[in-house]
C-alpha cells in the first residue's frame, strides 16, 4: 500500500513544472517514503529513488528529504537505512555545486549522530556477529567519505579556496567526531593476524588516514593540544576543543601509542619523558570516565608511557604539572572501586611501576599527596610499605636526604599517627595501621639511637603520644566493644533460633547487615583476632623500643 502510495505520488509530480512542485508535494514523497520504511519496503523505497525517471525536486531538496529518512529510525533499522541510502546520498551531494561543504558537514552529522545510537559491540564474538550493523555502517561510512577526501586533496590549487577549507573544515569535524564514538569506547584486539580482521580498527586506520590527507596529521595535534596557540584556524574549533575534543585527543592518543596505528609518522628524536608528559593529559581524560571501556584505556596508555622510561630517572619537576598527581590519584580511584578484579590488579601494577621511574624527590612528594587525598587504608597502607623500601635503599647503599632525616620526619608525621585519636576506628584502618607498626619496627631495628640516621630517636617522644598511646587506649576500647557483642550475640542467638529469624548488631555505630547469628558471630571473633594481631605488634615495637634505649649498640645486633 505505501509504495503504491508513494508511486502515485511520483507520478503526480513528474507532470508538474518545476515552478508549480510546491512543498506540500516534497512533505507528501516524504511521508509516504517513511511508510516505507515503516512496513518494510525498504529496497523498492531505494530502487524509486535511484530511479533517474523520478527528478522530483533539486538536489537540495532531495538531500534534505534523504537525511530526514536516515534520522527516522531506530533500533536496528538504523543500519539498514544507513546502508541502503549511503549511495543515493552521496550521489545527491556530488551533484551539488554551490554550498557542497555544508551539505557534506550536514550530511556526515546527521550520519554521526544516528550510528552514536547504536551499541558498540564489545567482544570478538559479538563483532563478528554485528547485531545492530555498526560495523558494516563504519565501513560504509568511509567508502562514503573518501570521494570528498580526495577532493580536498585534489582542489588545494583550486581557485575555491574558501569552499575548500570549508569542505576541509566539515571533515575534521566529521573525524573528531569519529574518535569518540565509537573509537573511545571500542574494544581492540591484540596486534596480531587477527587485528587485520577488526572492522573498528580498520575504521580507525582510516579516519587517521583522513586526518593526514586533508593536512592535520596527527603529531601535529597531539603535540599542540592543550597549548595557547591552537592548531586550528577557526574559532569554532577552538570553542569545539575546549568542550569536546578531550576524549577524541585521547581516543587519537591510545590508537597510535598502544595500538600502533600510523606510529611510523611519529618523529624518532622524541625522548620517552617527553613523550610521557603530552600523554598524560589523555590519561588523565581517560580515567576521569567511568565505563571499564575507557577508563582501561588510560591504563594501557600509562603502562605504554612508562615502559620506556629507565627506573628512577623521572624527574620531580614533571610533578609540577597537575596530570602527573592526578593520574595516580585516578589509578587509586580505579584500584578501590572497579569490580573487575584484573583491572583493580593492573592499576596497582602501573601505580607501582610509576612510582618505580621517579627520581627520590618524586616519589617523596607522591606519597605525602596520595597520603593526604586516599582515604583507604588499604591504599594507605601500600604507600607506607614503599616509604620502607625507600628508607632500606637509603639506609643500604647511598645517603638520601628524602628519605632520612628531617625530610623522613615530616613524612613520617602523616604515617605514625591515629587520624582520630584513640576513637579511630580501628578495624577500618587495620591495614594502614599494621604497615605503620611494621615500619616503625624496621626502624628502630635498623636505625640505632647513637647514629640516628632516620631521625627516629629524636623524634621518640612525639611517636609514643600521637602513635602509639593512643593506640593502646584505641584497642582496649575497641576489644572491650567486640567481646560485650560476642557475649550479646551468644546470649540472644537461642531466641533467634527458636524465631528463625535474622539478627543484627550494631558496631561502631553502624549496624552490621542481618544475617545468621553463627555468620555475625564468625565476623565479631574476626574483628577480636585483628585487634590481638595489631597488639602483639604494638607490644614487639615497644619491647624493641625498650632494649635499643637501654642497650649499648654492641648488644643492639641481631634483634629481629
Amino acid at each position: 500500500m505505501a509504495v503504491e502510495e508513494l508511486q502515485s505520488i511520483i507520478m503526480r509530480c513528474q507532470i508538474l513544472e518545476e515552478q508549480d512542485f510546491k512543498e506540500e508535494d516534497f512533505g507528501l514523497f516524504q511521508l509516504a517514503g517513511q511508510r516505507c520504511i515503516d512496513e518494510g519496503h525498504i529496497e523498492q523505497l531505494l530502487e524509486i529513488i535511484q530511479n533517474e525517471k523520478n527528478k522530483l525536486c533539486n538536489p537540495k531538496e532531495l538531500l534534505l528529504g534523504l537525511l530526514e529518512l536516515i534520522e527516522e529510525p531506530s533500533g536496528k533499522q538504523i543500519s539498514q537505512i544507513i546502508l541502503l541510502l549511503l549511495q543515493p546520498l552521496q550521489t545527491v551531494i556530488q551533484k551539488l555545486h554551490n554550498n557542497k561543504a555544508y551539505s557534506v558537514g550536514l550530511a556526515l552529522s546527521t550520519l554521526w549522530s544516528q550510528l552514536s545510537l547504536l551499541p558498540v559491540p564489545y567482544s570478538e564474538e559479538q563483532r563478528q556477529t554485528d547485531d545492530y550493523g555498526l560495523c558494516q555502517c563504519c565501513k560504509a561510512l568511509i567508502g562514503f567519505t573518501k570521494p570528498f577526501v580526495e577532493e580536498v586533496i585534489n582542489d588545494k590549487e583550486n581557485s575555491l579556496e574558501d569552499e575548500n577549507e570549508k569542505l576541509k573544515d566539515e571533515l575534521l569535524k566529521f573525524c573528531f567526531k569519529s574518535l569518540k564514538c565509537p573509537l573511545l569506547t571500542a574494544q581492540f584486539f591484540e596486534q596480531s593476524k587477527e587485528a587485520g580482521n577488526d572492522p573498528l580498527r580498520c575504521f580507525a586506520s582510516e579516519i587517521i588516514g583522513f586526518l593526514s590527507a586533508i593536512g592535520h596529521p596527527f603529531p601535529k595535534m597531539i603535540f599542540n593540544h592543550g597549548r595557547k596557540k591552537r592548531t586550528w584556524d577557526y574559532l569554532e574549533f577552538e570553542e569545539e576543543e575546549d568542550k569536546q575534543l578531550a576524549d577524541s585527543m585521547a581516543s587519537l592518543a591510545y590508537l597510535v601509542f598502544v595500538q600502533g596505528i600510523s606510529i611510523d609518522q611519529l618523529p624518532m628524536v622524541l625522548s620517552p619523558s617527553y613523550l610521557l608528559q603530552f600523554n598524560m593529559g589523555h590519561i588523565e581524560v581517560f580515567l576521569q570516565r567511568t565505563e571499564e571501556s575507557v577508563f582501561s584505556k588510560g591504563v594501557d596508555l600509562l603502562e605504554n608511557g612508562l615502559l620506556r622510561i629507565e627506573d628512577n630517572s623521572l624527574l620531580h619537576q614533571y610533578l609540577e604539572i597537575k596530570s602527573f598527581l592526578t593520574v595516580p590519584q585516578g589509578l587509586v580511584k580505579v584500584m578501590t572501586l572497579c569490580p573487575i578484579e584484573t583491572l583493580r590488579k593492573k592499576s596497582l601494577a602501573m601505580l607501582q611501576l610509576y612510582i618505580n621511574k621517579l627520581d627520590s624527590q618524586g616519589k617523596y612528594t607522591l606519597f605525602r599527596c596520595l597520603l593526604n587525598t586516599s582515604n583507604h587504608s588499604g591504599v594507605e597502607a601500600f604507600i607506607i610499605q614503599n616509604i620502607k623500601n625507600q628508607i632500606d635503599v637509603s639506609l643500604k647503599r647511598t645517603h638520601n636526604k628524602w628519605f632520612t632525616g628531617p625530610q623522613l620526619i615530616s613524612l613520617l608525621d602523616l604515617v605514625l599517627f591515629l587520624p582520630e585519636g584513640a576513637e579511630t576506628d580501628l578495624l577500618q584502618n587495620s591495614d594502614r595501621i599494621m604497615a605503620s607498626l611494621n615500619l616503625l619496627r624496621y626502624l628502630v631495628i635498623k636505625d640505632n639511637e647513637k647514629d640516628n640516621q632516620t631521625g627516629l630517636w629524636t623524634e621518640l617522644g612525639k611517636i609514643e603520644n600521637n602513635f602509639l598511646k593512643p593506640l593502646h587506649t584505641g584497642l582496649n576500647m575497641s576489644k572491650a566493644h567486640y567481646e560485650a557483642e560476642i557475649k550479646n550475640s551468644q546470649e540472644n542467638s537461642h531466641e533467634v533460633q527458636k524465631s528463625k529469624d535474622l539478627c543484627s548488631v550494631t558496631v561502631g555505630g553502624e549496624e552490621i547487615p542481618n544475617m545468621p547469628p553463627e555468620m555475625q558471630l564468625k565476623v565479631l571473633h574476626s574483628a577480636l583476632f585483628t585487634f590481638d594481631l595489631i597488639e602483639s605488634v604494638l607490644a614487639r615495637v615497644e619491647e624493641l623500643i625498650e632494649i635499643k634505649t637501654k642497650s649499648t649498640p654492641e648488644e643492639t645486633i641481631g634483634i629481629k
